[in-house]
């Protein structure tokens, strides 16, 4: 009796040390991963209403377009750039939307690697209705002062020498949208790197910025509290990450505060598991070695991004590094066309679903209208009130 009582107390204390030991893993994982900033968001989510009728897919894919990534010589910049011009339209011309658009690609293109040449080479996208730019941006320990300097020098140079802005109504002001390098917005990593204005919201917004388009960022210490959303963040100009919550956009709202965010999907993906056991975490992040399988397509769908009162419009958006010799063939070959078949096939019947490619300029534009409480198909909405830059095909 003594040695079975022994050999039970053994079997509990090897259970406890078993369940304790996984505990501990788990808590570093989700650290290490910075899980713990979003998970009390992600498991109080509510379900998205229940939609009769159709439910529309905006699709929009951005890339974090930076050609001189790792310092390349620049015959390399030139090859990168050249490939791009060469294969996309290979790729987005044998693929269409419910509106006769193929698919479009968003470069955010970084101020401090402004070449003329990139800029006119990727205008030829654009021009065939394939694409638009926008602004990048990498910065440390930098000022107010300077970030205005930058922005205003950038787009200013990009609306009249290249025709790549959008403008506000009744303006000759640019009109863009956003994504920060290292995805530090508003000084919001850990270690204070990679930014340095706790105020950038207010000078985004102040210097033409309509929309940001950087979350989600997980597994960064950037990533915010605020999950699968589109809201408008109040910036504390003396503390960092104010966009770390907000006030949903709503049919029927008002703009607040001082800057829209529009966030990518963020989602807790477990048919892909690290040593099949914990999930992976899905952040709309599209390279070789994670391309688009139809089960991420669903998870985009399942987050279930709207404006509030507007289910029945769902936004997704994805994003890339375009420029990295390591993903290109991911990007211009057969994962990323296999992932807009599927998208074509499993959400563009014309009943259940129907699929809307656009630009970042255009996912704002129908976050506007619907805002301002247009309803039916979201595709008459594309140029609501920012229209097309100069540089671009008329949508």
């Amino acid at each position: 009796m003594t040695n079975q009582l022994n050999l039970a107390n053994t079997l509990i204390l090897i259970g406890s040390l078993l369940i304790l030991g996984a505990g501990t893993l788990l808590f570093r994982e989700m650290h290490k991963r910075q899980i713990h900033l979003w998970i009390g968001s992600y498991l109080r989510r509510s379900r998205r209403p229940n939609v009769d009728g159709t439910t529309h897919i905006l699709f929009c894919f951005v890339d974090h377009y930076e050609p001189m990534w790792l310092g390349v010589p620049y015959d390399q910049e030139k090859k990168r750039v050249q490939r791009w011009i060469d294969e996309y339209p290979v790729l987005a011309c044998r693929h269409t939307d419910a509106d006769g658009h193929h698919p479009k690609h968003t470069f955010f293109y970084p101020e401090e690697e402004y070449r003329p040449e990139h800029i006119e080479a990727i205008s030829q996208l654009c021009r065939l209705g394939l694409g638009e730019l926008e602004i990048h941006l990498h910065h440390h320990n930098d000022t107010e002062a300077e970030l205005r300097k930058k922005l205003s020098r950038f787009t200013e140079l990009l609306q009249k020498k290249h025709g790549a802005m959008s403008t506000f109504p009744n303006s000759d002001k640019p009109a863009w949208g956003f994504i920060h390098g290292n995805w530090a917005l508003d000084n919001s990593l850990a270690d204070g790197s990679n930014c340095g204005v706790n105020n950038e919201l207010i000078v985004l917004k102040e210097e033409g910025c309509y929309a940001d388009f950087t979350l989600p960022s997980a597994p960064s210490s950037a990533q915010t509290r605020k999950i699968n959303s589109i809201y408008y963040a109040k910036d504390d100009p003396h503390a960092p990450k104010s966009h770390d919550d907000g006030r949903d956009v709503e049919v029927g709202g008002k703009p607040w505060g001082d800057l829209m965010i529009i966030q990518g999907p963020l989602m807790l993906n477990w048919k892909n598991r690290k040593w099949g056991i914990l999930p992976h975490i899905e952040n709309g992040d599209i390279r070789s070695v994670y391309p688009p399988t139809p089960d991420r397509v669903d998870l985009w769908v399942k987050a279930g991004i709207h404006v509030r009162g507007r289910p029945e419009w769902l936004f997704i958006k994805v994003y890339t590094h375009g420029t990295q010799e390591r993903d290109m063939d991911c990007l211009l070959g057969e994962p990323v066309d296999r992932m807009f078949s599927y998208l074509e096939e499993r959400y563009n019947d014309g009943q259940s679903y129907q699929l809307h490619y656009v630009t970042a300029r255009e996912m704002y534009n129908i976050v506007k209208a619907a805002e301002a409480g247009m309803s039916g198909n979201p595709g008459k909405y594309r140029n609501f009130i920012l229209k097309p830059p100069a540089n671009s095909r008329a949508s």
